[in-house]
């Protein structure tokens, strides 16, 4: 990674967090309202969802089809959360699944040593620390050909700093509109713009970390991903991250019921009005052939083994 790419992606990490720090404070001293924290919940909905079924169920894992305008609008949303342009983000998600948690994968948390420093060392790689050395270093013309040969989405894709931009000036501007001038805007790019940026980069970045730390396992994998299912509301069900290893192509990563997975019920959703179709579903038998059988990896789905990191 160059020097230059280093210090943009310093920036798009801490500048949200610092504008989350004065977010706090300003909550605090109730310099905040509904209006602004109605922002907050709109824009993150909206470029979580980018994320969550665009850039990963959509563009990486191909879970279902989706007609023009909503794939590329899913893309835009995406580049909103400020992640990353959507090819090198498909191309490193694909990386991490070609090699997971073995060495080539971007982000794994268990390529760090042992003991508690090596424990410490992998959590922060795979949350944050993998942004300054592996991001949007996975070879596109391998991993994201596809993309690439897309001219909408390469565009999509060059214009990611505008479309970064325009995820915190939207705020701003929507702010300034129903609370009026320029503290309307200042407040509107704040709470649903950069306060919004930081919350979505530590939910994204969770699954990275927590979802292959800590959680439970149902199926045979080779791989260490787990399930989080107390962190399936603010990722919109990505958290379900074990099952996803499990089966990588299924719209839907809570694959119960009762899972909670907004970010599939947003795909029938799609579906049913016709703007969605091919949509990859995991019927039950295939489910049981993968359950794992044994104690170290688990054992029926009434009784799921705790097997996430450290190992009990």
């Amino acid at each position: 990674m160059s020097r230059t790419a280093r210090a943009i992606n310093v920036i798009a990490v801490f500048g949200p967090l610092v504008a989350l720090a004065a977010g706090i404070v300003l909550l605090w001293g109730r310099a905040v309202d509904a209006t602004d924290l109605a922002l907050l919940a709109a824009m993150y909905a909206v470029t979580g969802l980018g994320v969550t079924v665009g850039f990963h169920r959509l563009l990486t894992h191909r879970s279902f089809a989706a007609v023009r305008p909503v794939e590329v609008g899913l893309a835009v949303l995406g580049e909103m959360a400020v992640q990353g342009p959507v090819i090198d983000w498909v191309a490193d998600h694909r990386k991490h699944h070609a090699h997971p948690d073995r060495e080539g994968d971007p982000h794994s948390p268990h390529l760090h040593g042992d003991g508690v420093r090596g424990v410490l060392a992998g959590l922060w790689h795979a949350h944050m620390g993998w942004l300054f050395v592996n991001q949007g270093q996975a070879k596109r013309s391998r991993y994201a050909r596809d993309l690439l040969d897309d001219p909408a989405l390469r565009r999509v894709n060059r214009a990611f700093p505008a479309i970064a931009l325009a995820g915190i000036v939207l705020p701003g501007v929507a702010g300034m509109v129903l609370q009026g001038g320029l503290e309307g805007f200042a407040r509107g790019a704040l709470w649903g713009g950069l306060v919004r940026i930081a919350l979505v980069h530590q939910a994204t970045w969770s699954v990275n970390s927590l979802c292959h730390a800590i959680g439970t396992r149902r199926f045979v994998t080779d791989d260490r991903s787990t399930n989080v299912p107390w962190l399936g509301l603010p990722t919109f069900g990505e958290a379900y991250h074990h099952n996803h290893h499990a089966f990588p192509r299924s719209y839907r990563h809570g694959l119960r019921w009762w899972d909670f997975d907004p970010s599939a019920w947003v795909i029938v959703g799609l579906e049913r009005v016709g703007l969605a179709r091919n949509v990859v579903r995991i019927d039950p038998e295939r489910q049981r052939a993968r359950l794992a059988t044994s104690p170290q990896t688990g054992g029926s789905e009434a009784d799921e083994a705790r097997n996430g990191w450290p190992p009990l």
